[in-house]
């Protein structure tokens, strides 16, 4: 088990991610519940914010997972992040029946289109374990169906991400559709509580914070014992020579089927956090650019380390948030610029800097080293060494300026007479 551990991350590893941890899951809330007036108070409307970069991280490393370790660039995983959000928001609806704007049972946008009866496919929705439990596996069920059929037809490459588009953007028109029963263009909204708390109340933002935190926390180290694992190593060499590891007697299409499911119940598990603290869902979830903003996370942070996924989805929302409140028509050219400047200067992601900056350091040490060696054989009457030879017989040193056994000494002419 300890060797498992180590192989996972080592002590310096695992410290560094207890530290992270404890800043994350436990200081925050701590600094949450200073008073107001106190310099250190965390405010309430950025507990929300901060909790819904945590979904983005989980996010990013199911994007990470599948593209950086798998080799899969998936365009369609906000597909999965967004069914996973509906999951939740229909046990939203559910709770409050008969608390909306009609009184109804039915959510308010059915009573709006006049709609008679519950559709079959909301039903059982009103209970927190059922609605958690299909929240997952229906977005499991379609990556699983959907990987099947394109991992075993050899579809791979710039192909599969056309195709994993084009069924994001198919399920994003029809959600739109008033017909489907899931709000139309306006989406699922207007919650009103979780399992009996009152989503508004700061105790439960909150507390929804926290289980966000465990469970990026958990992800990760899921997501480390897979890529330390067998099946990892498995996974990388399909990503590298997939054809090579198929001649190794290694069946790629089950590895690529699992990993791909494994990211796509990721993904929905972030929907599932995220719409609790942002109070919506809507069909706009699903359009193919915000698919396109998870890879990016991914390329800017550093593609197949994990940890560079968490830095680069932080990174890029954090900055998303503050320049379109601050510019709003220059965040699409920042990020279309930052993406650029990633790709042609910075390969390996943001990760990448912390290396360069080790091989910075390495170089001035390497190059400082010869002038410390040089300076550190002066002897202590300040004369270099290598002119100070002091014969064993009469302690005669020989002159600076003559080189030792010089041209006269290997004539057979006499020796230099050394200066007084």
């Amino acid at each position: 088990m300890r060797e498992r551990l180590l192989q996972i991350h080592s002590r310096r590893g695992w410290l560094v991610l207890a530290v992270v941890a404890l800043a994350g899951g436990v200081l925050i809330p701590m600094l949450n519940a200073l008073p107001e007036s106190s310099a250190l108070h965390f405010p309430d409307y950025l507990v929300p914010l901060f909790g819904k970069f945590l979904c983005f991280g989980i996010s990013a490393l199911a994007m990470d997972l599948v593209w950086g370790y798998g080799g899969i660039l998936s365009l369609g995983h906000a597909l999965f992040f967004a069914m996973g959000g509906y999951g939740m928001g229909m046990y939203l609806m559910r709770s409050m029946a008969g608390e909306g704007v009609y009184r109804s049972a039915l959510p308010d946008f059915m009573v709006f289109l006049d709609w008679k009866t519950l559709p079959w496919y909301w039903h059982g929705f009103q209970n927190f374990p059922f609605a958690l439990v299909m929240a997952l596996a229906a977005p499991g069920l379609l990556a699983l169906i959907f990987g099947f059929f394109a991992f075993r037809s050899r579809i791979k490459g710039v192909y599969l991400s056309i195709v994993t588009q084009a069924l994001t953007y198919a399920a994003m028109l029809l959600f739109f559709q008033n017909a489907t029963g899931f709000g139309g263009n306006n989406g699922l909204t207007d919650f009103k509580r979780l399992v009996g708390f009152p989503l508004q109340a700061p105790s439960t933002k909150l507390a929804l914070y926290v289980i966000s935190a465990a469970a990026l926390l958990l992800v990760y180290i899921g997501c480390r014992f897979v890529v330390t694992s067998k099946l990892g190593r498995v996974l990388a060499a399909v990503r590298d020579a997939e054809l090579k590891t198929r001649f190794c007697g290694f069946e790629s299409t089950n590895y690529k089927l699992f990993v791909w499911t494994l990211s796509a119940v990721m993904c929905a598990l972030a929907g599932a956090l995220y719409v609790p603290q942002v109070g919506i869902i809507n069909p706009s979830e699903m359009q193919p650019s915000n698919s396109i903003e998870m890879a990016i996370w991914v390329a800017v942070g550093g593609r197949g380390t994990l940890v560079g996924a968490l830095l680069g989805a932080w990174f890029i929302n954090g900055a998303k948030s503050w320049l379109t409140a601050a510019f709003p028509s220059a965040w699409l050219y920042v990020l279309g610029g930052l993406f650029v400047v990633v790709t042609l200067f910075l390969p390996k992601g943001l990760v990448g800097l912390w290396e360069l900056a080790r091989r910075a350091l390495h170089r001035r040490g390497r190059a400082a080293s010869p002038a410390t060696e040089s300076a550190g054989k002066m002897t202590a009457d300040g004369i270099p060494a290598g002119a100070a030879a002091v014969t064993a017989g009469g302690g005669a040193v020989s002159d600076p300026g003559v080189p030792t056994g010089s041209a006269a000494s290997r004539d057979g002419g006499a020796p230099s007479v050394p200066h007084a």
